[in-house]
């Protein structure tokens, strides 16, 4: 996974991802990782973006972050225009809907996000903009 583009290394990761039942190694090893589907603003296009979360009471929280980026991943833009998304979590797939988190409840998951990992905080600093922070919460 060196050279290449960003596609060609989420490819590897979606790939590693399904053979293993939502395991990975290399970087993300042990860290929960997930896979989000998301309809392109524009297009409509579904495109697979490999992401880490984070467990909030049987939500999942994904940042976007772009490793400190001065622009939001074109994910998020996604996920803005059609929230209702589909996840894959291990070996299953749900369908959830995104919300984008606002104040103190995107204070409390993004420090807490920090805490667990501390490569976030290295984002935050490289970077003038707000890291957003989204739930998906599973349809019932």
């Amino acid at each position: 996974m060196s050279s290449g583009s960003p596609n060609d290394w989420n490819a590897q990761i979606i790939k590693e991802f399904r053979e293993n039942d939502g395991k990975v190694g290399g970087m993300f090893e042990g860290a929960p990782l997930l896979i989000l589907h998301h309809k392109g603003a524009k297009t409509g296009t579904v495109r697979e973006t490999p992401l880490i979360y984070q467990n909030v009471d049987g939500d999942m929280a994904i940042f976007a972050s772009k490793a400190g980026a001065p622009t939001n991943p074109d994910w998020f833009h996604n996920i803005v225009a059609n929230p209702d998304v589909e996840v894959e979590v291990g070996p299953d797939t749900i369908q959830a809907t995104a919300r984008v988190l606002e104040g103190d409840e995107r204070d409390t998951i993004w420090t807490r996000q920090k805490e667990l990992m501390p490569n976030f905080a290295e984002y935050e600093e490289k970077t003038d903009r707000t890291i957003p922070v989204i739930t998906l919460k599973p349809a019932s």
